[in-house]
């Protein structure tokens, strides 16, 4: 078991799980969280409480209640971001580059520099921003780094709603995007059009990974749809897969009557076990007993 709270930088963001140490925090406290560039003030959304310990390793420990100077300094950065992205969008206007600026970092203190902007932005190929470089260090009185990113990092960014109607899970928990091909829908009977089964960032949504070892070790244990199966009420044809349900559509071949029947009762490995033989009782001869030497001290006589 380990103690762990969550904090957000942004309201209804991503959550970050840090170890608070010997504090006591609540809901809506503003509390320090180390990173590379110094602490920054988050609001911590999860109490502290002990979890399994299962994947919560390293944690950072979180460096204390947030004082009104940080309170002073975080304002003044959110206001430098909120400059440094409008100027930006002025600036690549102006030079009509194809950018679109997604999110903005200011970093106030560093080993190199004093001030840096770090603006991520997404493009369709690659772009020659040179000149807007130069222009941005002028204007903005600081460092520049662009950064362009893919699509999927930029809804991590950007957040928003999925079709489920919640938070988009890249912007809530995920931390690593893993592969999603068009097979898992396949798999999972989805339509095979990408404007279904597509999210924010225009890809296949990550959420098709969830549920696809399921719907595949359940395509293993049933019958395929279209073949035949035996019921206790007689033969009948696979017709669907209802995964969530644990079950089957089959429809009888002598009535044409359509219904739906537990995995168990068309998995071929049940009914093996349930059509073996019954085990006979066999009579065994009764046993000898066996009487137990007694060792003496002479020999036997």
């Amino acid at each position: 078991m380990t103690r762990v709270m969550a904090v957000s930088f942004q309201r209804y963001g991503r959550l970050y799980y840090l170890d608070p140490g010997g504090g006591d925090y609540r809901v809506g406290d503003r509390v320090l969280v180390p990173t590379e560039s110094g602490p920054e003030v988050a609001e911590c959304v999860w109490a502290p409480e002990w979890v399994d310990d299962d994947g919560l390793v390293d944690l950072p420990v979180c460096a204390g209640v947030a004082t009104s100077a940080h309170l002073d300094r975080d304002a003044a950065n959110r206001r430098r971001r909120a400059e440094a992205k409008l100027a930006a969008k002025k600036l690549i206007k102006s030079h009509d580059l194809p950018m679109k600026v997604v999110g903005v970092d200011f970093l106030d203190a560093g080993d190199s520099y004093d001030q840096m902007v770090v603006i991520y932005f997404t493009a369709p190929h690659r772009v020659d921003f040179r000149l807007l470089v130069g222009e941005l260090a002028r204007t903005l009185r600081a460092r520049i780094d662009l950064r362009q990113i893919g699509s999927r990092d930029a809804a991590r960014l950007t957040g928003g709603l999925g079709n489920c109607g919640r938070d988009l899970c890249c912007a809530t928990f995920l931390k690593d995007f893993e592969p999603v091909s068009l097979r898992m829908a396949k798999v999972q009977d989805l339509p095979p059009n990408p404007l279904k089964i597509s999210g924010a960032c225009g890809r296949l949504m990550c959420c098709l990974k969830y549920e696809h070892p399921l719907y595949a070790e359940f395509a293993r244990e049933v019958p395929a749809v279209g073949e035949k199966v035996t019921l206790p009420e007689g033969d009948a044809v696979v017709v669907a897969h209802q995964v969530p349900a644990d079950s089957v559509v089959v429809r009888m071949s002598a009535s044409g009557n359509v219904s739906s029947c537990s995995r168990a009762s068309v998995c071929g490995a049940r009914q093996a076990y349930q059509a073996r033989p019954a085990p006979t009782e066999t009579s065994s001869p009764p046993r000898t007993p066996r009487h137990r030497r007694h060792r003496s001290d002479g020999p036997p006589s």
